[in-house]
């Protein structure tokens, strides 16, 4: 019963986190003018730029380490296959939603959401192993990591939607269900670390070139339309600066 627990604590505390993100909507009053949209856009953007850096990209590479001087393949052939995936979303999604930036913005934090899912059944399943490979306090320490990380990435969703005109708990459902994949994929990959685990490489950095993709086509490009008036840029800086200090802080 107490590894059943630790189980479901350790699934959900990520998603928690990222719910607890996308409530932000509920201290919004009004609807917020476009310079703050912008702004916000931003400061989402240099979020997902640090978070498929340090939570995505290098993980990869070191994970890809026993392969020597070949050890960028995985990240390499990952980051390509991931711009490619939502190159091909975005194509057969144009002129179909009027949000199509928020959308996208949707899908690749739901994408990146997908291997952090993964890293934390591994780690469950290291803990709870016989030899004991992965100690209780390095569970907790990286799946309360991950739950702080998903606070401000629930909010990207969210609140833009908010913003926007959409009702708080439609934009509240919204941003949650970015992070419903996290519990899903850790108890896949709990079940089924022996086979997941080699293609963890591919799989982050799969996730780094969509979340980049997106960051670099859509997100950037719209905040810095009224650049002289919102300072968009420097929230890209600001938004990375807090996710580099959340990745590198929480280990």
């Amino acid at each position: 019963m107490t590894k059943i627990l630790a189980l479901l604590f350790g699934v959900l505390l990520p998603f928690a986190g990222t719910s607890l993100g996308a409530a932000v909507v509920y201290t919004f009053q009004g609807k917020i003018n476009e310079k703050m949209q912008k702004n916000m856009l931003g400061f989402a953007g240099g979020i997902m730029l640090a978070a498929s850096v340090w939570s995505l990209l290098l993980p990869s590479l070191e994970l890809s380490g026993k392969l020597g001087k070949l050890s960028f393949l995985p990240a390499s052939v990952g980051l390509f296959s991931g711009s490619i995936f939502v190159l091909l979303i975005n194509r057969f999604a144009n002129g179909i939603s009027e949000n199509q930036n928020y959308d996208m913005l949707f899908w690749a934090v739901t994408i990146h959401n997908i291997p952090e899912g993964m890293a934390v059944g591994v780690v469950l399943a290291g803990m709870m192993s016989a030899g004991g490979k992965v100690t209780g306090a390095e569970a907790v320490s990286l799946i309360a990591g991950i739950a702080l990380q998903n606070f401000p990435e629930g909010a990207i969703i969210s609140a833009p939607l908010a913003m926007k005109g959409v009702k708080k708990s439609k934009a509240f459902f919204v941003g949650s269900m970015s992070g419903a994949v996290e519990p899903v994929f850790a108890l896949i990959t709990f079940f089924a670390v022996r086979f997941v685990e080699p293609l963890l490489p591919f799989v982050l950095a799969f996730a780094a070139g969509a979340m980049i993709y997106v960051v670099a086509d859509e997100i950037i490009p719209d905040a810095k339309e009224y650049e002289s008036e919102s300072g968009a840029g420097m929230c890209v800086i600001l938004g990375f600066m807090l996710m580099m200090i959340l990745d590198v802080a929480l280990g």
